[in-house]
């Protein structure tokens, strides 16, 4: 059965219509399709194109084939091109001819719009609660570790002392980041096509906005041919993946990093971690390398996605047929690894001990040069002061006599700098690592995590 053909003279080349068919993609959108076909019966019935009987049939007919679906025993047929030709066969088959009046002034271009919105839209809120999940693990492990000091690097060099909760609340902010983008993606794709038919509008009094709502949009696609031709909303949903992914990426390559022998600052559980076939004594941080690996494959799906967009001049092109393949690969990607990292961040072992002991004495630096300014030293001059003061060894061992050579603003109370705590303490600002502000920042992330729930 094909929705098409009436004024071809020949059968299509097997390889074309096999090349042609959207099947093994589209079929994801089952229950979207099946429930816009409803939703489509109802507004015919609504306007008096349909006899109310002939809606209640079709729709009853619909609830079948849905549940044949939700069961797991709907059979595909060889012929069937994809999801809509699928579901329209198998209502043939079930109600008789009466499901030919499905299709009225309706069009597979207004319809795989419809289904991949309403497909996007669920996908959008699972990200998110998934999304959740990551950013509890993180609230839970930076609680427990507000205090726990750690060296912090810039340049992978290390910088000022900071504490680990710090730490790990600045992945919490960068995901909240995205959270506020998926939650935009997810409204702004919140628009109906359903009732643009091919590219002009039905030829038929259906109330859109009624149907719209019906569906769950929030509001009926104001241009029939700008809402067959919009997939706006599959590229911000793979933007946002790909962003993601990077800072999911960022997450994993830190981790993978202080979970080496040469910093030891925490271990991976074993339920997170991988072996190697060959050397019995390796624990690989596999999940995290394949978030790194992931992170790559989710921003060639964006870039694929907007150069065939690119290229299309109006309305629907059979190219769009690619929109949904990259969609579903970075929800399908997605949908495993924000649960992993998850779980990966909830069993983290932390070595306080570890990080401490990686605490050196240049850490300090820009407490020395913020001691001589609070001495009515310019800070230009007293970073330059403490450049000299760095020459002559570890701060903490310099002589008093040796720094007042180079400068008499340093005197005896220069010994209380050399106090880790007490530095990580002077970030008292709004945003910083002392204990104080962390506990803040925790506040504010229950509070963001609490509203969500």
């Amino acid at each position: 059965m094909k929705l098409w053909g009436g004024t071809f003279d020949e059968a299509p080349d097997a390889l074309a219509y096999r090349y042609n068919a959207s099947l093994p993609v589209d079929q994801r959108m089952w229950a979207q399709d099946v429930r816009g076909s409803q939703a489509w019966v109802r507004a015919l019935g609504k306007a008096g194109v349909l006899a109310a009987d002939e809606a209640a049939q079709i729709e009853a007919g619909l609830e079948r084939v849905y549940a044949e679906f939700a069961a797991g025993s709907f059979v595909f047929a060889a012929g069937d091109e994809d999801i809509h030709t699928a579901v329209e066969r198998r209502l043939g088959e079930l109600i008789g001819p009466v499901a030919g009046k499905l299709h009225t002034g309706r069009s597979r271009n207004d319809q795989v719009a419809t289904d991949f919105r309403l497909w996007v839209m669920e996908a959008e809120g699972r990200v998110l609660a998934h999304l959740r999940k990551v950013q509890a693990a993180l609230v839970e492990q930076a609680e427990a570790h507000a205090a726990t000091l750690l060296p912090g690097y810039t340049h992978m060099q290390r910088a000022q002392p900071i504490t680990f909760g710090h730490w790990l609340l600045s992945h919490f902010w960068a995901l909240e980041r995205d959270v506020a983008r998926w939650q935009a993606s997810r409204a702004a794709a919140a628009v109906c096509p359903l009732g643009s038919a091919a590219l002009a509008g039905t030829a038929y009094p259906i109330d859109r906005a009624a149907l719209a709502a019906d569906l769950g949009f929030t509001r009926a696609a104001e241009n029939s041919l700008d809402a067959i031709g919009d997939r706006d909303f599959a590229a911000e949903f793979l933007f946002n993946a790909a962003l993601l992914g990077t800072h999911l990426s960022r997450v994993a390559e830190a981790l993978v990093i202080y979970a080496t022998a040469e910093f030891g600052f925490v271990s991976l559980a074993d339920a997170y971690s991988s072996g190697s076939s060959l050397m019995p004594q390796k624990k690989n941080p596999d999940v995290l390398e394949l978030t790194r690996g992931k992170a790559g494959t989710l921003l060639g799906h964006l870039t694929g996605l907007l150069a065939m967009l690119k290229g299309l001049a109006s309305a629907y092109d059979k190219d769009l047929q690619e929109d949904k393949a990259p969609v579903i690969a970075a929800f399908d990607a997605l949908d495993v690894m924000l649960p992993v990292i998850a779980g990966t961040i909830t069993t983290l072992k932390v070595y306080p001990e570890r990080m401490a002991a990686a605490l050196d004495a240049a850490l300090l630096a820009t407490e020395l040069a913020d001691y001589l300014v609070r001495k009515r030293v310019p800070f230009r001059e007293a970073h330059h002061l403490v450049g000299l003061v760095i020459k002559l060894g570890p701060l903490n061992a310099t002589p008093l006599a040796a720094m007042q050579a180079i400068s008499p603003a340093f005197e005896a109370d220069v010994a209380e700098l050399w106090d880790f705590a007490a530095a990580v303490e002077r970030r008292a600002a709004l945003g910083g690592t002392s204990v104080a502000s962390v506990r803040a920042q925790l506040a504010e992330a229950k509070a963001r995590l609490a509203a969500a729930a």
